[in-house]
């Protein structure tokens, strides 16, 4: 893909994960929820270019930073959800204020790594970022289904109320 196709995908990605989780929606863990995370990283991984081949270092270690800033922003965005259980049993979640700023920080950190690599003249690829996107996504999704199924010390499912207080939301159709 080109450089343009690339934004494309990772901007659309971004746009649809973030408004869906918004939205209050049940948290099923007998999806394949890691399907979306492993493909945009075969996508990020399957062309060459993911390091400079002038600034291997230089651009190992962006790429290190970048992977490290993605794997905090999906475990912040996964602690910062909220999530509940109806009277029926199911189990829902949805990302409140506190994920918005987790995302803005990641994307300032991501900007200025960025402006980093350019300072440094190495080239950067979108690779990187689609790669760190699907460490977000990984993390978060791991996070989410490990913690819609606490288990209390007897072994028995409790509830999985994030304020351990019982509240409805208004569920939209999905």
């Amino acid at each position: 893909m080109s450089g343009l196709a690339d934004a494309l995908l990772i901007t659309a990605a971004v746009v649809l994960i973030v408004v869906r989780q918004f939205r209050a929606r049940p948290v099923t863990t007998d999806r394949r929820w890691w399907i979306v995370p492993v493909v945009l990283a075969f996508l990020a991984l399957r062309r060459p270019g993911l390091l400079d081949p002038h600034h291997h270092l230089e651009s190992a270690l962006l790429l290190a930073a970048e992977m490290l800033i993605g794997l905090a922003t999906g475990a912040g965005w996964a602690w910062t959800s909220r999530i509940w259980t109806e009277p029926d049993g199911t189990v829902w979640s949805r990302s409140t204020k506190a994920s918005v700023a987790v995302w803005i920080v990641g994307i300032a950190l991501r900007a200025g790594l960025f402006g980093i690599g350019a300072a440094l003249g190495v080239h950067q690829d979108s690779s990187a970022l689609l790669l760190a996107l699907a460490a977000t996504l990984l993390l978060r999704g791991g996070i989410l289904a490990w913690r819609s199924k606490p288990v209390t010390p007897g072994g028995v499912k409790s509830e999985a109320y994030v304020d351990r207080v019982p509240q409805t939301a208004w569920k939209e159709p999905v």
